[in-house]
């Protein structure tokens, strides 16, 4: 049908002068798609960020309650996690995403170097700088890392949700429909089935990095062995990428959200969170060294008799601190005065 014409079908062009090139094609339209989903997200976030802003909750560390926080900080921390994310990727597009048709071993040899100009203005993406028979396997080495990180953050905010819907904790729950079964033989079970999902799932997203690592070392001009890698890796794992950020934004949506639990949760400890300003009281305004205020202030924390679940009373008891000092030092506001500041930095 073609004719004479048809002699110059695939005339000087290797396949993966058209498969590379097809592939950045994919690439570029996948980056845009999870864009979408990025942007969604974070917007999500940045409303509860705002909503929950002065919502007093305890931080921890090591899993151990440390000192006051506020809810709308910690999501504020995943919302910056995720512009970081959409930042990255979006700046290293043009890195990522580059086409070939350079022939066999990328030398032009039989093909016009002005035939590659041509496509890549058509197509509006940068051809390959220095090709052989492929597009050196560290660009997409690149993107795998960058979709791995993303990975990783959907898994940090998934992590923090599980952990927070805990039956000890019960501070935050994932949106519970009517007639959902959170167990077939525990009636009462709200499971954080979500977050959990999202956790695997980002297991499988962070295993495609390794893989693209070992798809940069390949034989002289080029071998075969990152084919059937790529061929799963790269569409499952943007799909896997894509229905991940789309799920962890209804779960932030949709999540209930129990401030009384965190106030309750906050005095569980009945006071400890704030040793270090005891600490701190101690050294500054009684003149103490801190060896010497740490250690009182760690035998009134660690203490197990009277009043050991009491750390104001055993202060008082021990004449650590007057009822005045106690006032003063014991007062959440401390902790959630430069709020406004850390929001500024991120808005």
């Amino acid at each position: 049908m073609i004719g004479p014409n048809a002699k110059y079908i695939h005339m000087g062009m290797t396949s993966q002068d058209l498969l590379d090139t097809c592939n950045a094609i994919q690439i570029s339209q996948s980056i845009r798609v999870i864009q979408k989903d990025l942007e969604s997200l974070i917007s999500i976030l940045k409303d509860k960020a705002i909503e929950h802003k002065n919502t007093i909750c305890v931080g921890r560390s090591h899993g151990i309650h440390a000192e006051p926080t506020t809810f709308g900080l910690k999501l504020l921390g995943h919302y910056s996690a995720f512009k970081r994310c959409l930042e990255l990727l979006l700046n290293a597009v043009d890195n990522i995403c580059r086409i070939k048709c350079s022939g066999a071993v990328g030398t032009y040899s039989v093909i016009d170097p002005k035939i590659e100009e041509y496509l890549a203005d058509e197509i509006g993406i940068w051809p390959e700088d220095v090709s052989t028979q492929v597009i050196p396997r560290d660009r997409h080495a690149l993107l795998m890392s960058y979709l791995g990180i993303i990975g990783g953050c959907i898994e940090n905010l998934a992590v923090e949700i599980r952990h927070l819907q805990r039956t000890e904790v019960g501070e935050v729950i994932e949106q519970f429909t009517k007639g959902q079964k959170g167990s077939s033989a525990m009636p009462h079970k709200k499971n954080p089935i979500l977050t959990e999902n999202l956790t695997g799932l980002a297991r499988l997203i962070k295993s495609a990095v390794a893989p693209s690592l070992d798809n940069i070392a390949l034989w002289h001009e080029r071998d075969i062995s990152h084919s059937s890698v790529e061929r799963v890796m790269l569409p499952d794992t943007f799909s896997y990428v894509s229905f991940a950020l789309q799920r962890l934004a209804k779960v932030i949506e949709h999540m209930a959200v129990n401030k009384d639990k965190m106030l309750e949760n906050l005095d569980a400890t009945k006071g400890l969170v704030y040793s270090q300003q005891v600490l701190l009281h101690l050294i500054n305004k009684q003149g103490l060294t801190r060896e010497d205020a740490y250690e009182k202030v760690q035998k009134c924390a660690h203490y197990d008799g009277p009043f050991s679940s009491q750390f104001q009373m055993r202060l008082l008891h021990d004449n650590v601190l007057s009822m005045e000092e106690v006032k003063e030092i014991f007062n959440v506001d401390f902790y959630t005065k430069h709020v406004d500041y850390i929001y500024s930095k991120s808005f």
